[in-house]
């Protein structure tokens, strides 16, 4: 039965830096781009935008299918971004358990 405490100390530890890494991510600020840093997009760990900046060479008149393109692009960009950080710091906290297929375990 030593072993069987052990191991529930250790998934308490996992389950605490688990949590302790995704309040991290959520506190992340990341800054997503497109069409050469014509358009910035910032978000949050969480998905939240926080602020669009657009070059004002963009906004022509017959330009808006290829301003909301690159808003879409830039977007993307950011949420990459915080996906790969998410997967790298899970990766970390999850150690040897990582290539694991776990059920309900997601990252």
């Amino acid at each position: 039965m030593k072993d069987m405490g052990a191991m529930m100390k250790q998934a308490q530890a996992m389950q605490a830096k688990l949590a302790e890494a995704q309040e991290r991510i959520k506190a992340m600020s990341l800054e997503g781009t497109a069409g050469g840093d014509l358009v910035r997009i910032g978000v949050t760990g969480a998905g939240a935008v926080t602020s669009v900046k657009i070059d004002p060479s963009l906004l022509v008149a017959d330009g808006t299918e290829d301003l909301a393109d690159l808003i879409v692009a830039a977007h993307a960009d950011a949420r990459r971004q915080i996906e790969a950080i998410t997967e790298s710091m899970m990766r970390q906290v999850m150690g040897p358990l990582a290539g694991m297929n776990i059920p309900g375990l997601k990252f």
